[in-house]
């Protein structure tokens, strides 16, 4: 006897209209995701005028530092508290978090009242981004999982274009203060939404927390992001504050085993890194976070000295890689879905991201726009497979009881990644230019001293040269990046493709009526 003989009328309208109520919930989550991930690049063009009104230019980069970290740290815990609380209060909390951020930041009167309303902000939108997209795996079987990750992937590319350009509108239409007061109206929208659209399936059950594991994680990846993101810049490699940030990062490390082997509900289950899908995955996104941050950001930097563009047009430049990226991602997630394979894909992703960055580095003073913006385009059909097969084939790959903590591995690697890549190829960066326009500049060589402005006030043949040593040190970065790839596209032939399923996890659905 079906499923539909066996219940009534009511049961029979239900399963009938599933479709229409899992798509309410897509929509919900992918529009909160867009919401969380939007918090971490609306910033960026208001900077200056922030460092112009509240001052402390010696703090901006923590306006993004802040974010970034409390990110990284939020969101294995939130991943960890939707699988024994239930998305859908975990995600609840993490918008009343987000928007407690935006408060503080858009009230701010001093540079360090906005760095800590980033860095809630970034607890609750790390948290947003994990759930939102475990939420996936509870409401399509995995066989059907390819295309929504494909949505979800993609909204990351949407925000890191649309995002500047809605912080510019803001700041130009209104104030700064706007940036984090828009994020109020749509915070409450999202709150009734979700509430109507999600359901919470393991509602008053208790749960012993991971105290001791959530401290030490959080520690763990402190340590790694600020190292990254202040040695060799803020901090010599060799100081007292970066040499004991990595012990506290190590010992952080050697108390977590011990910690997570005795829990009984680990943060971080040991049992995950004896799965290969999670252990591939996650080392591929590592690399791939790696070449992605390293492109991001150095990029605008060579059309703007070298290429004479404006910030606004080299930070257009990077509209090719996202459009490739949404694209590749969505195109990915739906071959995954049609085929139920998907291991062949992060091959052939990785082959092309390797390609793209070995033909970024060759770039030269006289090399064609258009062929930048090809190039680019490879970058992002290379990055976007690897996002959204990567997230699903961990949900199809971990147990049910762990799909919030697995999702948010991946977002974590990838973070991790990123921000040890911007950091290293920073400090490559730094001695090229320093080796290569020794003398050249006025106020010698470095990031801090590199302007448009400072290459046009040099003489013709200075200038060539200038152009010419930025490219020169700006190879290695891309050949590193372009090794990174080769890595990852060697690490993808080592994923074993399990079989996708065509039912759901074993637990309730979380979508209602």
């Amino acid at each position: 006897m079906s499923v539909a003989e066996q219940t009534g009328p009511a049961e029979e309208y239900l399963e009938e209209h599933e479709p229409a109520r899992v798509r309410i919930v897509l929509i919900a989550v992918a529009t909160t995701l867009l919401f969380a991930s939007l918090g971490q690049t609306i910033v960026t063009t208001a900077m200056p005028i922030m460092v112009a009104d509240l001052g402390g230019l010696d703090h901006i980069t923590w306006v993004i530092t802040a974010y970034l970290l409390a990110s990284t740290i939020g969101a294995p815990i939130a991943g960890k508290l939707g699988d024994l609380y239930g998305r859908k209060i975990v995600i609840q909390v993490g918008i009343g978090v987000f928007m407690v951020g935006a408060v503080i930041g858009g009230l701010a009167q001093n540079m360090g009242m906005l760095v800590a309303g980033r860095a809630v902000q970034g607890f609750g939108g790390g948290g947003l981004i994990v759930v939102s997209m475990a939420v996936v795996a509870d409401v399509l079987p995995a066989r059907e999982r390819g295309k929504a990750q494909g949505l979800m992937g993609a909204m990351f590319g949407i925000s890191t274009v649309i995002g500047p350009l809605i912080g510019g509108f803001l700041v130009q239409a209104l104030s700064w203060h706007w940036i984090f007061f828009v994020n109020l109206p749509v915070g409450v929208l999202a709150l009734i939404v979700l509430g109507v659209a999600l359901d919470n399936p393991t509602k008053g059950i208790r749960h012993p927390i991971d105290y001791a594991g959530a401290v030490l994680l959080s520690v763990i990846l402190a340590s790694a992001v600020l190292v990254s993101n202040m040695g060799g810049t803020v901090y010599g490699w060799g100081s007292p504050q970066i040499l004991a940030l990595i012990a506290l990062g190590l010992g952080a490390v050697a108390g977590f085993v011990i910690a997570e082997r005795r829990a009984a509900e680990p943060i971080l289950p040991p049992k995950l890194f004896t799965i290969n899908t999670f252990l591939v995955v996650n080392g591929v996104g590592f690399m791939v976070g790696m070449a992605m941050f390293g492109t991001i950001t150095f990029l605008p930097l060579f059309l703007q000295v070298v290429k004479g563009l404006s910030p606004a047009t080299s930070g257009m430049f990077l509209t090719p890689m996202m459009a490739g990226l949404l694209g590749a991602s969505m195109g990915a997630g739906l071959i995954m879905s049609r085929t139920g394979r998907y291991k062949l894909l992060p091959i052939l992703s990785t082959a092309l991201l390797t390609v793209s960055m070995l033909g970024m580095s060759t770039l030269a003073a006289d090399t064609p726009l258009w062929l930048i913006a090809t190039m680019m385009v490879g970058v992002g059909l290379g990055l976007g497979p690897v996002f959204s097969i990567g997230v699903a084939a961990i949900q199809n790959a971990v147990p049910v009881t762990m799909l919030g903590v697995g999702t948010a591995s991946a977002n974590m690697f990838r973070l991790i990644g990123g921000s040890i890549g911007t950091a290293a190829f920073g400090a490559i960066f730094s001695a090229g230019l320093a080796r290569n326009l020794g003398g050249l500049l006025p106020d010698g060589a470095g990031l801090r001293s590199m302007s448009a402005e400072t290459v046009a006030a040099l003489d013709p043949e200075a200038q060539v040269q200038v152009m010419d040593g930025i490219s020169n040190a700006m190879h290695p970065i891309f050949l590193i990046a372009a090794t990174v790839g080769a890595i990852a596209f060697l690490l993808s032939f080592l994923l074993k493709e399990l079989p996708l399923s065509n039912s759901l996890p074993g637990r309730p659905v979380t979508a209602r009526g």
